[in-house]
């Protein structure tokens, strides 16, 4: 079982951003933060994980970091008894508010992983993306968390966007060698509705070549790819844990929760979600929406899908797949030889 927990506030929005953030509601914090504890409780109550057996915990945003770490306290407080002692706990963070003292502080409450939105290294790039920080921060930002006792950090890039070249993707990479970083995750630049960018839909640059380029770049940096957006010796537990479609609680105002066939949605508004952080709409899936959902993420990471799982008719589509070289079969499993076709794939196999 995972947990997921989203803090909504933001230094500045970025011009790309539709997730549920504010820049403008600094003072609902103290209140946002009990309230995401009454929310865990009655979770708690629901999902009845047994003790220790709960393996990850992922803070993200918005940003975690622009709230004070004494604000998680009686979270961790909560939780503690319920995390494996092998838990990975990661926190998001923004290079700009990350500061050395809150790095310390978050690793004195348990978290183990940090992972930071740097997106770029070149100043013209993020000035371009409405980020706050610049290359220098970015980069103090990861020293300090390698100072702070973290073992395993994680940053994001993004790429697709109108300013990017070869050698400007080529000298993010370089510098990205250069940092006791072990995951990367690299995200294509994606044009969502009520953001700045939805206005000029000419910032990003959906060139194909270009991301198969920097994702072969990538990997002869280094890192191994093993989902369609990540990278890296170290392979993060949570993110398997989405793509395995393990059950896992989702706290705070506009996260996801999942368990069995059911999909929990907390209201997004966070003064109503403050006021009643148990309430939340509720998705019932059908057996035929988790099955080709389950062979959608499996096809678009390591994880792969076992043959076992697909029916007759699915199975003579994947004999298609498999003597033209799309897919590719191993013991009792069916791997992707190219993510960026998984759901061109899925869409053929499941039609």
């Amino acid at each position: 079982m995972l947990i997921y927990l989203h803090i909504p506030f933001c230094d500045s929005k970025c011009y790309y951003c539709a997730f549920n953030s504010y820049v403008d509601k600094f003072d609902l914090k103290t209140k946002y933060m009990q309230a995401i504890t009454k929310q865990l409780q009655f979770e708690l109550s629901l999902f009845k994980p047994a003790k220790n057996s709960i393996k990850s915990l992922f803070i993200g945003g918005g940003t975690p970091s622009t709230v004070e770490a004494k604000l998680y306290e009686r979270f961790f407080e909560i939780l503690k008894p319920y995390l494996k002692k092998s838990a990975e706990i990661t926190t998001e963070a923004n290079p700009n508010s990350a500061s050395l003292q809150w790095q310390q502080e978050m690793m004195a409450l348990g978290v183990n992983r940090i992972s930071f939105g740097v997106q770029s290294f070149d100043d013209k790039k993020l000035k371009f993306l409405g980020r706050n920080h610049n290359k220098k921060t970015a980069l103090q930002a990861i020293l300090n968390a390698k100072k702070a006792g973290f073992e395993n950090i994680s940053m994001d890039l993004i790429y697709g966007t109108a300013k990017d070249t070869k050698m400007l993707l080529l000298n993010d990479l370089k510098i990205v060698k250069s940092l006791p970083i072990n995951h990367l995750s690299a995200y294509s630049l994606t044009i969502e509705k009520n953001t700045p960018f939805f206005q000029t839909p000419d910032v990003a640059n959906d060139s194909l070549v270009l991301a198969k380029f920097f994702t072969k770049e990538i990997k002869n940096a280094g890192f191994p790819q093993y989902e369609i957006s990540n990278f890296g010796s170290y392979q993060s537990i949570h993110n398997l844990g989405y793509w395995a479609q393990d059950d896992y609680m989702g706290v705070g105002s506009g996260a996801v929760g999942f368990l069995k066939d059911s999909r929990f949605y907390p209201c997004k508004n966070i003064e109503k979600y403050i006021q009643n952080p148990q309430n939340r709409q509720i998705e019932n899936l059908s057996k035929e929406a988790l099955h080709v959902e389950s062979i959608f993420l499996g096809l678009r990471c390591k994880l792969g899908v076992k043959l076992a799982n697909f029916n007759q008719k699915e199975l003579e589509k994947i004999n298609i797949l498999l003597n033209s070289g799309k897919l590719r079969q191993l013991n009792d499993r069916i791997y992707n030889s190219d993510y960026f076709l998984s759901d061109e794939i899925t869409l053929f196999i499941t039609d």
